[in-house]
């Protein structure tokens, strides 16, 4: 019989508990100890969840309290000096030092750098490395946990980042080569196999994620020397976990290493199976992902069922596993507290739990089970049914997107006269200061939201609380001297369930939530129809806003290559076809804000270089496609209207070229972490639009100095010309605090105006 297993499950709990256990212990509420039971109970009920479910093995160390490349850091003593006097004095306090930074009891440290795990929307701590770099194994968690499971009757499996893996995701401080550190990681990582085979442990599974990307001849002798040196530490028989992509030139390699199983991901590449079969040695086990670990549809048994019976045909039963693409990590928990879902909707979708359970029926069905058969043809029929209900196909939408013209992804005129246009009306100074986009969400504010869905507050009680913040904020913004306002956005929950919401052709889950970092959580939507846009979204709250002040007011949207990368979109047409289908929904927004008077408009975009393809193969034509529903969504507005956009947490040396063929008169960009790394960019292409280098990070909980948002302003002024910058925080201010943010707001228009002084003073 084939093995049903998966790769890791999400973290948070199904209501969010380990969300609120964190920031209830860092708001000095609860002790580490409470965090800790709260960690303990979550693996333990999702292992008996998934076991429920069909699991024979089960994960373990594929828990974290805030991310896993952060403690595969920590438990091989990855620690970067600044921090150490932190963990002298508490460990957890040293390892939420290096992810959210510290300002406490004589420390003031900034937190890593963060950025996005692969093309998805969950973000990981980059570890920071240099030459000479020693490592040790100094925890125990993965024998902890490991040892957790077994005590409550588990068979499980624990999880490790592979070592080239690791040494590619973090970066060298010194510009050293990173896997020249290679030979000083292995022992640790022998080490703790030596110590797993020893707790019980018959397999582990080492996740090499990189095998999906390029890599070239020095990565691959990296692979061959690291497992040679891990088959002989003496451990358990390693699982070898790629996802994201297939193998391809990468294939060999991995079938050539030194080792148990491969596991190959199915969904996204099942075109690679063939070549899989042919290259895996004939004692190896394959891991078939061949459930979908990054939507939340079910599978199609006419897909899946010809792969699993042809790797059967080949192997046999007992070397082929059955499991998800990836870690269940990006997707919602479980299905069944969804009970206020449209039933026929429902009824084709499948959450982390469900994903195990298809993969028992698929199991089952395998070895002739008339009862899994059976409801394998019944999941197919559904499917095929549910591809003719109303509304997945929309003939206005699709007459659209057949009218499309090219002249529909143009401005009206080259941002040179554009630029003097703006100039004109907006009437702004040199380094022009703006935010990007919300402020604090308070708790009376979500209060107040749950109460109005919940029917317990007026829609007119519910207005005007609304008002009366989008005043508050625009009265602040007007006492600290911004020269860009924004409303607020206190009426949003999320910035892509919000548009979401107000779009046909989404649904929206309770209990959907996903990690994206740390403690912060986001509620995709489903995209299942085509979409489009029944009324305005934004103007309202923007043309109120505007009303309250002569300054100009940014209209606040949220891109499509966005809108589309952070749903779970639907798997019945190209993800190119659904973006286009939302640029058009959000060109109609833009062009109803521009009538109303509104002179600036934000089209974020944070998601574009998140939605890359792991192979440069395939970058132009993803990237021509993003940057086209871009411009549809801005294109034909006035010259003298402002398009803004805004990403954050990207490298964009590789697609510098692309963004600049957006064509926004002013890009936000997150770069306090990397303390303007990125802008190394900018100066290979000498862009040449406007730019906001983001100096205050706002995913740490401590307030930058007037000093360090000085310093950065003027590296960024070592790159771009005055006329270009703006000051800006690095992203939005929703999870952020009052108490921190009107410090750092007035801290950084401070420093604008002292700069401003300083280039006037020097031109004189």
């Amino acid at each position: 019989m084939s093995l049903v297993t998966f790769l890791g499950f999400p973290r948070i709990g199904l209501k969010r508990e380990l969300k609120r256990a964190l920031e209830s212990h860092w708001h000095g509420n609860t002790p580490a100890d409470t965090l800790l039971d709260t960690a303990r109970t979550l693996r333990a009920r999702h292992w008996q969840l998934a076991r429920e479910a069909g699991a024979d093995v089960v994960p373990c160390n594929d828990f974290s309290l805030y991310d896993h490349v952060l403690d595969t850091a920590v438990l091989f003593d990855a620690i970067p000096g600044r921090y150490r006097p932190v963990f002298a004095e508490n460990r957890l306090d040293g390892y939420f030092a290096m992810a959210r930074g510290h300002k406490r009891g004589g420390h003031d440290l900034h937190a890593l750098e963060m950025t996005k795990w692969f093309d998805t929307n969950y973000h990981y701590l980059v570890p920071e490395l240099h030459a000479g770099q020693r490592f040790a194994l100094v925890g125990d968690k993965p024998l902890a946990e490991l040892r957790e499971a077994q005590a409550l009757g588990h068979r499980a499996r624990p999880v490790l980042l592979g070592p080239v893996s690791f040494l590619l995701l973090s970066k060298t401080v010194d510009g050293s080569d990173r896997l020249a550190l290679l030979d000083a990681l292995l022992p640790a990582y022998g080490e703790l196999l030596r110590r797993l085979v020893a707790a019980g442990a018959d397999w582990v599974q080492l996740d090499e994620p990189c095998l999906a990307l390029d890599q070239d001849a020095d990565d691959h002798a990296a692979y061959r020397h690291a497992y040679a040196a891990l088959a002989a530490a003496g451990g358990p028989k390693i699982l070898l976990a790629s996802y994201f992509g297939a193998l391809d030139d990468n294939l060999a390699l991995a079938a050539s290493l030194p080792v148990a199983g491969l596991h190959v991901d199915l969904a996204r590449a099942p075109q690679q199976l063939d070549a899989v079969l042919d290259a895996l040695p004939e004692d190896r086990v394959l891991s078939s992902g061949v459930v979908d670990g990054r939507n939340v549809w079910r599978s199609r048994p006419d897909r899946v069922l010809p792969l699993l019976r042809k790797a059967r045909e080949r192997l046999g039963a007992e070397r082929v596993w059955l499991a998800p693409s990836c870690s269940l990590l990006h997707v919602p928990i479980d299905l069944d507290a969804e009970t206020a879902l449209d039933p026929a909707r429902r009824a084709g979708m499948a959450f982390a739990r469900q994903k195990i359970e298809e993969l028992r029926v698929y199991a089952d069905a395998l070895t002739g089970q008339a009862e899994a058969e059976a409801a394998l043809q019944a999941q197919q029929a559904l499917l095929d049914r549910q591809a003719q209900q109303p509304g997945v196909r929309n003939p206005a939408v699709r007459g659209r997107l057949h009218e499309l013209s090219p002249q529909m992804a143009l401005r009206r005129s080259p941002y040179a006269t554009r630029r003097a246009a703006q100039a004109g009306a907006l009437a702004l100074p040199s380094l022009p200061t703006t935010t990007i986009g919300s402020f604090p969400q308070t708790d009376d504010l979500r209060q107040a939201r749950a109460a109005h869905r919940a029917g317990r507050l007026a829609d007119a009680d519910y207005e005007a609380l609304l008002e009366a913040e989008v005043e508050r904020v625009v009265r602040f913004q007007e006492a600290i001297g911004l020269d860009v306002l924004v409303h607020g956005e206190p009426e949003r929950n999320d910035m892509v369930e919000y548009f979401g919401e107000q779009l046909d052709g989404y649904l929206f889950t309770r209990l959907g939530w996903v990690q994206s970092y740390g403690s912060r959580c986001v509620k995709p939507p489903v995209i299942w129809g085509d979409v489009a846009r029944p009324a305005p979204m934004t103007v309202r709250w923007s043309t109120f806003a505007q009303s309250l002040t002569e300054k100009p007011m940014k209209g606040m949207l949220t891109g499509p290559v966005t809108m589309l990368q952070w749903s779970f979109v639907r798997d019945d047409l190209p993800r190119e076809t659904v973006c286009r289908q939302i640029a058009l929904a959000l060109r109609d927004e833009v062009h109803d804000l521009e009538a109303t008077g509104i002179r600036a408009i934000q089209i974020d975009e944070p998601a574009l270089r998140e939605g890359l393809p792991l192979r440069r193969a395939d970058w132009p034509s993803y990237l021509a496609w993003a940057v086209e529903c871009f411009r549809i969504t801005a294109g034909g507005v006035r010259d003298a209207t402002q398009i803004h956009t805004h990403m954050c947490y990207s490298e964009f040396n590789d697609i510098i070229e692309a963004v600049a063929a957006m064509d926004a008169d002013v890009i936000s960009i997150e770069t306090s972490r990397s303390r303007m790394e990125l802008l190394d960019a900018f100066v290979r292409f000498r862009y040449p639009n406007g730019i906001g280098p983001g100096v205050y990070d706002i995913h740490s909980p401590r307030v930058p100095t007037q000093e360090e948002m000085l310093a950065l302003l003027r590296k960024a002024l070592q790159v771009l010309q005055p006329g270009q910058l703006w000051v800006n925080p690095d992203c939005g201010l929703k999870t952020r605090g009052w108490a921190e943010v009107e410090p750092a707001l007035r801290g950084m228009v401070d420093c604008a105006r002292l700069l401003r002084a300083e280039l006037a003073a020097a031109a004189a």
